[in-house]
């Protein structure tokens, strides 16, 4: 791993390490996973606005064609 250094202001510095688990696992292991959290949620917004660029002007004739399919279905008895 490398080192690297973050800065903090003091109220927010003051809450992170009140915190149990940054307490028990030590605030590089909670930034770690801070960060790896952010990266996956903004690469899933990425994807989500990829989709929505390639496909977001088909949506209205998609709509239309597949509406009313909710209703043909029919789950099976047990």
């Amino acid at each position: 791993m490398k080192p690297i250094q973050v800065m903090f202001d003091e109220a927010l510095l003051l809450r992170l390490d009140a915190d149990a688990e940054v307490r028990q696992l030590g605030r590089s292991a909670v930034l770690r996973r801070a960060a790896a959290e952010y990266l996956r949620r903004r690469r899933v917004r990425n994807t989500a606005d990829a989709y929505q660029r390639a496909y977001g002007a088909m949506r209205p004739a998609l709509e239309k064609e597949l509406k009313g399919w909710p209703d043909e279905g029919v789950w099976p008895e047990k």
